[in-house]
C-alpha cells in the first residue's frame, strides 16, 4: 500500500510547467530583479530555493493518516478540472478511501507559515488572512470524483495578492504565504473532509492533487510580491 500512496498528484506535463516558473524565479533573483525577495521573507535565498524546491519535489510523498469506508470508483485514471489534469493513483484490493497528508503541499507550507508568523509576530493579520481566503476558497472547492476537492488553479494567488496588499504592504509576501497555504488548506481541503469519503477517490491527500499546484504558485507569489515590496527589512509588526 506504501508504493500505491507515492505519485505526482498532476500529470508530468503540468509538473513540467510547475519547475519552469520556479526556474524563473531563480533567474530572476539571479538577475538581481528581485534582489530584497528574501530580505522581505525572512530567509536567505538558499533557504527560500530549498522550500520552493522542496513543496516541488515532496509534492510525490504523502503521509497516510486513515482509512476511510467507501467504495473506490476510480483508479489509475487522469481527470480534467478547470484546465489542470490531476492523478489518480492505481491501485489494487483498495477497502476504500486513504486519507493523507502532502508533504510537499501540506507539511512544508505549515512550517513555513508558522515561522513566517513567529518571526514578524504577525498572528492578528495572519488570522484575518487565513480565514478570509479559507472562507473564499470554500467557496471556490468543487468535489470532484476520483481525486478529492479541487480549487481553480489561479484562485488562490488571485485572491492571496490582493487581499495581503490590503492588510499590509510592508508584509505582502509573508502574509500572501500564510494566508494563501494555510487558507487554501483550510477552505479546500479541511472544511471538505466530511466530503472525502464518498468521492470514489483511492487517495485523498490534504495539499496534495486538487490544491497543490496552487499552494505552490502561492509560494511563488509571495516571493514576487517581496520583491515589489519596500526595499527596506521590515522589523517586528506593530
Amino acid at each position: 500500500m506504501h508504493s500505491q500512496i507515492q505519485y505526482l498528484p498532476i500529470t508530468p506535463a503540468f509538473f513540467a510547467i510547475l519547475v519552469l516558473a520556479f526556474g524563473a524565479l531563480i533567474v530572476l533573483i539571479q538577475l538581481g530583479i528581485l534582489r530584497y525577495a528574501y530580505m522581505k521573507l525572512g530567509v536567505s535565498s538558499g533557504t527560500a530555493m530549498l522550500l520552493l524546491l522542496g513543496s516541488l519535489v515532496g509534492s510525490y510523498f504523502n503521509i497516510p493518516i486513515t482509512m476511510l469506508p467507501g467504495p473506490v470508483a476510480r483508479s489509475g485514471e487522469v481527470i480534467d478540472f478547470f484546465g489542470m489534469q490531476y492523478v489518480v493513483p492505481l491501485v489494487h484490493q483498495w477497502p476504500g478511501t486513504l486519507l493523507a497528508v502532502n508533504i510537499g503541499g501540506a507539511v512544508i507550507p505549515t512550517i513555513m507559515s508558522t515561522y513566517l508568523v513567529l518571526r514578524y509576530q504577525l498572528w492578528l493579520r495572519a488570522v484575518i488572512a487565513v480565514l478570509v481566503i479559507a472562507v473564499i476558497i470554500h467557496a471556490m472547492a468543487t468535489p470532484v470524483q476520483g481525486v478529492g476537492i479541487a480549487v481553480p488553479v489561479f484562485a488562490p494567488v488571485v485572491v492571496t495578492a490582493i487581499l495581503a496588499f490590503l492588510l499590509s504592504r510592508e508584509y505582502a509576501a509573508p502574509l500572501a504565504y500564510i494566508g494563501g497555504s494555510m487558507g487554501t488548506l483550510v477552505g479546500a481541503d479541511l472544511m471538505n473532509l466530511d466530503k472525502i469519503g464518498s468521492l470514489g477517490a483511492p487517495v485523498a491527500s490534504i495539499g496534495g492533487a486538487g490544491t497543490f499546484d496552487g499552494i505552490f504558485l502561492t509560494g511563488i507569489l509571495s516571493v514576487l510580491l517581496a520583491g515589489l515590496a519596500a526595499p527596506s527589512r521590515p522589523g517586528l509588526a506593530r
